[in-house]
């Protein structure tokens, strides 16, 4: 039975809904409506002109409207007469193809259709920062391994505490709250659930933690690079499937290398087919690049992955598998779209069980300081041009993710490399005004 929102209002003593889409470049577009007009808007959806998000329409398209989900209605624990709700989009009465939460539920159905239940989980990196943007926000976090400094996460513990106490109270599971490996890094850690709950929750994350930090008179980034010495942003995602009613793990098998099972072994195999190209929405922007191929960084590590490779227990391969029934992809970066990176995920892994991928060598060595003895994996591309280009080739991936939404990403994609090839950069002049 579908939640009514405005009955949900009066009981919670909500004012406003906010109205919350996703849009192809991850950012987040909202209306804040009064809860006296949410039953309308639940009917109906609020309105919106597509044209001015980033999504693939023009001035002359019809409106949009994100109808809201009352299912994933949120209210606001730091603002308690604010809920906040994310919105299907649809255009004159039809699901809008391109729109990533659509896109992550075809491919929900697509795996249901097949008796499969996907769970998820996400480690969602980020730096608190100065208003600016130019610096880590806390002068004295200048250790050369700040990763799990008990300092400097008390020096943050009013910002951090109050981010978990809010995910306490939403019910999340919050386990555990670190420093990160790099100054100024943090990462908080909430229980795995359903892979459409897991996205929206990814979604309202970003959200409380810019909003907790800005009340707090910081700046919070998920920029997968933001400083060129420091260790990147990454969104580590863990990935099991079960049975349809959810109680059984279709990856988990004792018996099994590492625990994981026929099923789970082809459904990895569909993600390194298409790492080459899924990398292109787990990794979505120009930046995104200098994050993978990143040098050694200050505390000796990138953690970030530049070859196609899984493993065991060991967090230098772009697949790990930690423990029977699951595997952790390290490759999505803090700019990843939460509903994209669920969906591109969840289609590989669908293809690798159509195709019984094998997903190939499993290699145990250190790939910061043996990956040079791996010959025949494939590296990840340089940049987001290639990316894009291995996206546009791989026709099954394309297709298994939808024509519609495929063009208008690659649409916007190549607009966005363009501009940024197109900009001059101060490190061009430096190089060449003597020339």
């Amino acid at each position: 039975m579908t939640l009514d929102l405005a009955a949900y209002a009066k009981e919670k003593g909500i004012k406003y809904f906010m109205i919350s889409f996703t849009d192809l470049f991850g950012a987040q577009r909202a209306k804040l409506v009064p809860a006296a007009a949410i039953a309308d808007m639940q009917k109906e959806g609020a309105g919106f002109a597509g044209f001015a998000t980033w999504l693939d329409m023009t001035p002359a398209h019809p409106d949009l409207f994100a109808v809201p989900d009352a299912s994933s209605v949120i209210q606001l624990p730091w603002k308690k007469d604010v809920a906040w709700v994310a919105g299907d989009c649809v255009m004159e009465d039809e699901a809008v193809e391109q729109a990533p939460r659509n896109t992550l539920k075809r491919q929900i159905a697509e795996a249901e259709s097949q008796g499969l239940y996907v769970k998820t989980g996400v480690e969602a990196e980020y730096f608190l920062i100065s208003p600016d943007g130019t610096e880590i926000s806390d002068p004295y976090d200048t250790a050369e391994k700040p990763c799990y400094d008990q300092q400097a996460v008390m020096r943050r513990y009013d910002v951090i505490s109050e981010i978990c106490d809010y995910m306490l109270e939403l019910g999340w599971g919050p386990y555990q709250n670190d420093h990160e490996d790099a100054n100024g890094q943090f990462e908080m850690n909430w229980e795995f659930d359903d892979v459409l709950k897991t996205a929206d929750k990814h979604s309202f994350f970003k959200f409380m933690v810019k909003s907790v930090a800005e009340k707090h008179g910081l700046r919070a980034t998920f920029m997968p690079k933001p400083f060129s010495h420091l260790t990147g942003n990454g969104c580590h995602c863990h990935v099991s499937v079960w049975n349809k009613d959810g109680t059984e793990n279709a990856f988990a098998d004792p018996s099994m290398e590492l625990g994981l099972s026929e099923q789970g072994r082809h459904f990895l195999g569909g993600i390194m087919k298409h790492a080459e190209a899924l990398v292109a929405l787990t990794n979505p922007t120009v930046n995104s690049y200098k994050r993978i191929n990143a040098p050694r960084t200050l505390s000796g590590a990138t953690w970030a992955p530049n070859t196609v490779t899984w493993t065991g227990n060991n967090r230098t391969h772009m697949v790990r598998v930690p423990g029977p029934g699951r595997f952790e992809l390290r490759l999505p970066d803090g700019a990843a779209n939460p509903y994209l990176m669920q969906a591109v995920v969840i289609a590989a892994g669908l293809n690798g069980l159509r195709a019984k991928a094998d997903p190939g060598k499993r290699y145990d060595i250190d790939m910061y300081a043996e990956g040079h003895l791996v010959t025949d994996a494939p590296r990840l591309p340089l940049n987001l041009l290639d990316a894009l280009r291995n996206y546009d080739a791989d026709t099954e991936l394309k297709s298994a993710m939808g024509e519609a939404f495929s063009s208008a990403y690659l649409k916007l994609k190549h607009g966005e490399w363009n501009a940024y090839a197109s900009h001059l950069s101060h490190w061009e002049r430096e190089q060449t005004l003597d020339i």
